[in-house]
C-alpha cells in the first residue's frame, strides 16, 4: 500500500498521520505493549509494590526481547539476509527502530523509578539507600556484612596480556575496577572486574530501630564502598557496574542429533556465557576509556551500548516484594471451586461425564479442578492411562509430582516433555528425567515443531468399557503461573473429542498423518486453513443490514495471510473486535480497508492469556478456544489445538465474557491507526468498570451465595 493521510485522535484532538503499510512492525509493536505495562507502573490504582513488580517486568521483558529478537535480527545482518519483515523494512533498519524506541523507554523507566516509585516507598517507611547517605553507624554495620557474608564469595579477576578478558555470564551484574598500585609511583593503570555471584543479596537490609520501617542499601555500592578489603595495596581509581545480555535462541539441528535431551542441555549452558554480546549495559558514570575497553573486547558497537541512571539488573527488585507489606500488595483472593465439581458424593469423572466442565483461571481453582482431576486419576484403582502434554511446568509442580505417583500405581502414563520451551529448557529437562526414574513414559519433541498444546486425555475402566476423559486448556499445566495468568480450560467426556485426543497423542509419539480429525483442529496440519475459512464464512454472510461479526481474544496477532482476511472481512461489513494483549501487526480504523476492525489491549493485575474466538455465523454461533494466538509461529511451526465448544450454557458463558472484557474501560488500551495506543477512560455516561476486578468482586459476592453467577454481565 502507498504511503497516505490517515486522520487519528491524539489528546482528544484529530491530527494527521502517514502510513507506509498495512502491517506494523512486529518488534515495535511488542516494545509497544511493553510501554504499556511501563504505564501500569505509574497506575496508582495498584498497590505500590505491585507497581514497582511492572517496572521489574518491564526489564524483564527487554532482556528476553534482546536475547531471542534483537539477536535474530542482528544474526540476519551479520549473514546478509536483506529479508523485508511485513512493513517494509530490512533487518539494518528494524535494529535502529528499535534502539530509537529502546531509549525512549528506558528514559521513561528512569522518570518512573526516581520520581515515583522511589519517593512513594521512602513516604511509606521503604528506604533504598545511597550509600554515601548512611550514618557512620550503618557503615560499620555493611562493612562488617562484607567481611563475613559477601568478600568470600567475590572473586576478582585480573585483565592483562596473560589473563585474557572472560566469559561474562549472560545478565549477571558487573563492577569493573580501574586500579594503581600504591607503591609504584609510575605503575600503569590496571583492570579488574567482579561478576556477583546469584548467591550474593542484591539486597542488604539494615537494621532498622522503628517498626514496618525496611532500609536497603545496593550490595553493588557495599562492595565498592569496601574496596580497600578488596584490592589492599591499591587506589581504586574507578569502579562501574555494567551488564552484558547474550543471543539466548537455541537452535538445534533435530534431525542431526542423536540425543536431543543432551543436544539442548549443551545449549543452555552455552547460552550463559558463550555465545555473542547483543547488549552492554552500563552506569552512565563509566568514563570513556574503560566503555571504549568493554566494547573492543565484547566486539559490539556503539549502537549496543546503553546508558543507564538507574540501578542495573531491575530484574532483581522483584525480591522486594517479599517485605511484609501487605498493604502495599494486590490483596489475597480466594478462588471458586466451580459448582459443577463440587457434587457432593460424586467423583471428578461422575462430574464430567454428566457435563462439559468449563473453567476459568485464577478466578476458578486450578488445585481443586486440573490438579485434582490428575490426582484422581493417579489414585484411582480403575484408571488405566495418563497421557499429557507439558509445555511450562515451573519449578514446583504439583503435576509433576501426580504423574510420578501415577506411574508408581501402576498407571501407564505418558508425558510428552516440550524440551525447547524458551528459557524452560532447564526446568523441563530436569523433571523429564524424574519422570523417566519413576518409569513414566516421557516423550521429548517432534522434529521440527515446538507442541505448545495443552491436553490430558484419561482412561477409566468402568464395567466393561475403556471411558475417556479430557481436559483441554488455553494455558500450561503450571499451579504458579494458574494464579496470575487467566485462562480457560475445558473438562469433557465427549466422545469425538476422545477419538480426536487419541490421534493427537499418537501423531506427538509415533507416525501418523491422520486427518480425519473429528472435532480438534490442528497445527500445522489445518489450524490456519480454518481460521480462514471461518473469517471468509463471516464475510460472505455479511451485509449492510446484517453485518457479520468476528470477536476474538488472542495474547497476539502477527500473521499476514490472516491479517489480509481480516481486512477483506471489514470490507464486507464484518465487525471485528479484536481483544490482543501483546504484538498487533494489524492496522486498524483506516477507511476503506479497515475501518469495521477496532484492536483493544487489556493489562492488568493478571496476564491476561486465554484465547478466545467467536463468529457470529449468521445467527447460528460458533465459539472455539485454542492453545494458539494468529501467528507464523503458531500456525505453521507449532503443535497447536483449537476446538469448538458446543455446549450451549458454555457458549453463552464464553461470549458474556468476551462482552464483559470488552467493556472494560479502566484498564484497556485502543490501538489507533499510528500504531500507538490510546488508553480508554469511562464517558461521561458510563460507570468505570474493570473487568479483572469485576471477576474478583464476583468471586467474593458468590462466596457469600451461590445464586450469583459469575459471567452475569453488570447492570
Amino acid at each position: 500500500m502507498k504511503e497516505k493521510d490517515i486522520l487519528v485522535k491524539k489528546n482528544g484532538k484529530p491530527v494527521k498521520s502517514k502510513i507506509k503499510t498495512m502491517f506494523f512492525n512486529r518488534e515495535l509493536s511488542f516494545l509497544e505493549f511493553n510501554k504499556r505495562v511501563l504505564y501500569e507502573a505509574r497506575d496508582k490504582n495498584h498497590p505500590l509494590l505491585e507497581r514497582l513488580k511492572f517496572l521489574s517486568i518491564f526489564s524483564s521483558n527487554l532482556d528476553e526481547f534482546f536475547m531471542i529478537r534483537v539477536a535474530g535480527l542482528k544474526r540476519q545482518v551479520e549473514s546478509g539476509v536483506v529479508e523485508l519483515s511485513m512493513d517494509g523494512l530490512t533487518p539494518k533498519e528494524q535494529l535502529d527502530e528499535i534502539r530509537k524506541k529502546v531509549v525512549e523507554l528506558y528514559q521513561l523507566q528512569e522518570d518512573i523509578y526516581f520520581h515515583e516509585i522511589l519517593p512513594e516507598l521512602k513516604s511509606v517507611g521503604i528506604f533504598i539507600h545511597n550509600y554515601k547517605d548512611l550514618t557512620d553507624d550503618d557503615k560499620d554495620f555493611l562493612r562488617e556484612y562484607f567481611c563475613k557474608e559477601v568478600l568470600p564469595l567475590l572473586t576478582p579477576r585480573i585483565l592483562d596480556q596473560a589473563h585474557p578478558f572472560p566469559n561474562l555470564i549472560n545478565r549477571a551484574l558487573n563492577i569493573i575496577f580501574v586500579l594503581k598500585d600504591k607503591t609504584v609511583d609510575s605503575s600503569p593503570l590496571l583492570k579488574n572486574f567482579v561478576q556477583l555471584s546469584d548467591k550474593i543479596n542484591r539486597f542488604v537490609q539494615l537494621p532498622s530501630k522503628v517498626p514496618n520501617e525496611y532500609h536497603f542499601v545496593l550490595i553493588e555500592q557495599v562492595i565498592k564502598a569496601n574496596k580497600d578489603l578488596l584490592f589492599p595495596g591499591y587506589e581504586v581509581i574507578s569502579a562501574n557496574t555494567f551488564r552484558v545480555t547474550r543471543d539466548a535462541d537455541i537452535d538445534i539441528a533435530e534431525d542431526e542429533a542423536e540425543d536431543l535431551l543432551s543436544a539442548i542441555s549443551e545449549q543452555v549452558k552455552l547460552r550463559h556465557w558463550g555465545t555473542a554480546v547483543v547488549r552492554l549495559e552500563v552506569s552512565r558514570k563509566m568514563d570513556d576509556n574503560v566503555l571504549n575497553f568493554l566494547k573492543e573486547n565484547l566486539k559490539i558497537t556503539d549502537d549496543d551500548i546503553y546508558k543507564h541512571s538507574r540501578p542495573l539488573n531491575m530484574p532483581d527488585f522483584m525480591r522486594l516484594l517479599s517485605i511484609d507489606r501487605r498493604d502495599l500488595k494486590d490483596i489475597p483472593f480466594q478462588t471458586r471451586i466451580p459448582p459443577e465439581l463440587s457434587i457432593p458424593h460424586k467423583s471428578i469423572f461422575e462430574c464430567i461425564s454428566s457435563s462439559d466442565i468449563l473453567v476459568h483461571h485464577p478466578f476458578d481453582s486450578f488445585t481443586n479442578s486440573v490438579l485434582r482431576f490428575i490426582r484422581s486419576a493417579a489414585d484411582d484403582p480403575d484408571v488405566i492411562s495418563i497421557k499429557i502434554t507439558l509445555y511450562r511446568v515451573g519449578k514446583n509442580a504439583p503435576i509433576v509430582d501426580a504423574l510420578m505417583r501415577a506411574a508408581e500405581n501402576g498407571k501407564d502414563v505418558v508425558a510428552f516433555v516440550e524440551l525447547k520451551a524458551r528459557f524452560d529448557e532447564e526446568s523441563n529437562i530436569g523433571w523429564a528425567k524424574e519422570l523417566e526414574a519413576k518409569g513414566v513414559n516421557v516423550i521429548y519433541g517432534v522434529v521440527g515443531f515446538k507442541t505448545h498444546c495443552k491436553v490430558a486425555l484419561i482412561i477409566r475402566k468402568e464395567g466393561n468399557k475403556l471411558k475417556k476423559y479430557i481436559h483441554l486448556s488455553t494455558g500450561n499445566y503450571n499451579a504458579v503461573t494458574a494464579r496470575i495468568y487467566t485462562d480457560i480450560g475445558l473438562f469433557t467426556s465427549n466422545e469425538d473429542f476422545a477419538w480426536d485426543a487419541i490421534h493427537l497423542f499418537n501423531m506427538l509419539t509415533g507416525y501418523s498423518k491422520y486427518s480425519e480429525w473429528r472435532k480438534f483442529i490442528v497445527a500445522p496440519v489445518h489450524l490456519k486453513q480454518k481460521i480462514i475459512e471461518l473469517i471468509r464464512r463471516e464475510a460472505e454472510y455479511s451485509t449492510p443490514d446484517n453485518p457479520g461479526l468476528i470477536f476474538a481474544k488472542m495474547n497476539s496477532l502477527a500473521h499476514d495471510e490472516v491479517i489480509k482476511e481480516l481486512y477483506k472481512a471489514s470490507q464486507k461489513y464484518v465487525q471485528i473486535k479484536l481483544l490482543v494483549r501483546g504484538i498487533c501487526c494489524l492496522v486498524p480504523g483506516v477507511k476503506g480497508v479497515s475501518e469495521n476492525i477496532e484492536v483493544r489491549s487489556i493489562l492488568g493485575r493478571f496476564l491476561e492469556h486465554s484465547r478466545i474466538f467467536y463468529f457470529k455465523n449468521n445467527g447460528n454461533p460458533e465459539v472455539y478456544l485454542s492453545s494458539a494466538d494468529w501467528m507464523t509461529r503458531n500456525l505453521h511451526r507449532r503443535i497447536e489445538l483449537m476446538y469448538p465448544i458446543e455446549d450451549e450454557k458454555i457458549k453463552a458463558q464464553l461470549i458474556e465474557l468476551l462482552e464483559l472484557y470488552w467493556g472494560d474501560n479502566i484498564k484497556s488500551w485502543k490501538l489507533l491507526p499510528n500504531g500507538e495506543y490510546e488508553k480508554l477512560v469511562p464517558l461521561p455516561n458510563q460507570e468505570p468498570f474493570s473487568v479483572q476486578k469485576y471477576l474478583l468482586d464476583t468471586l467474593e459476592k458468590e462466596r457469600k451465595t451461590t445464586k450469583f453467577r459469575i459471567f452475569a454481565i453488570p447492570k
